[in-house]
């Protein structure tokens, strides 16, 4: 009987050596780009952008991914500001223009500026919508009023009168925020703001007939939106305050008694970095 030689028996061919020695060795090359695949897809992953036809523009990378998990977020405000005053003339004005003698005021808007710290904190579980945002800070206003006085055959006299104050902010705020679109997300903010006038500037006493006491609370409303980079969170933010108390400190002059009430009326661009 014959015996089939071990060549023969294991199929042991020179042609199959070579190929499954070429098989083995593309296994042990392509063995590490497995490994790695996963790696490599975390590296690029973020949404893909793409085209009508289906074909890839680019793909946006989630910047903070884990800005939602922070309980506290410190940052720091600038803010440029737009303020005049919301007045109410006395009840001596009516009959002093009657006989000529009144002495109209109009409100003029004014610029400002100020600066403070941020400090939100997340109301609930990472995925809650509400915040709460502490943001002290310091402000430099000056707000002006017009006054036009006009006698019997004389022409109009007009005369500005201004209040420049540096104030001490402590807005309380309570900030609602929607989901994130990629690295953009919009919110709503209102809440409370007591402030306390340090310093009135009175340089000029010819200009600087008004007062006003130290003490206001106002009302803020606004809306804003959050923009997410690789190391910091940038939100322009437009807020509107109302004041809700008259702060007119009456003295003795023609400008001061001609007023009855005067309050703040505030529009805010702040510019929030987190």
């Amino acid at each position: 009987m014959a015996t089939p030689h071990v060549w023969y028996q294991l199929h042991l061919h020179g042609s199959q050596i070579s190929t499954h020695r070429w098989r083995g060795a593309a296994l042990l090359a392509l063995f590490p780009l497995l490994l790695a695949s996963p790696a490599l897809g975390q590296r690029r992953k973020g949404d893909i952008d793409r085209n009508r036809k289906g074909h890839i523009q680019g793909i946006t990378v989630a910047n903070l991914s884990n800005y939602n998990e922070r309980f506290y977020r410190p940052g720091l405000t600038i803010a440029p500001t737009f303020s005049r005053f919301f007045l109410e003339q006395s009840g001596a004005y009516l009959p002093a223009a009657q006989q000529g003698r009144g002495l109209a005021a109009n409100a003029i808007i004014s610029p400002g500026f100020g600066v403070g710290f941020v400090n939100d904190i997340r109301l609930g579980d990472p995925s809650t919508p509400f915040h709460l945002r502490f943001v002290p800070g310091i402000a430099f206003l000056t707000r002006r009023v017009e006054f036009t006085s006009a006698g019997a055959g004389q022409p109009d006299t007009i005369r500005t009168q201004e209040v420049g104050t540096t104030q001490l902010e402590f807005p309380l705020l309570l900030k609602y925020q929607s989901d994130r679109r990629r690295n953009t997300r919009v919110y709503m903010i209102a809440g409370i703001k007591p402030s306390l006038a340090v310093a009135q500037r009175q340089n000029t006493p010819t200009i600087n007939q008004i007062g006003i006491i130290r003490n206001d609370l106002l009302l803020e409303y606004g809306f804003g939106l959050d923009l997410f980079y690789p190391y910091f969170k940038f939100g322009p933010e437009l807020r509107f305050s109302h004041g809700l108390r008259n702060i007119l400190d009456p003295r003795n002059n023609r400008y001061s008694g001609s007023l009855q009430s005067l309050r703040t009326n505030t529009v805010t661009l702040y510019l929030n970095i987190e």
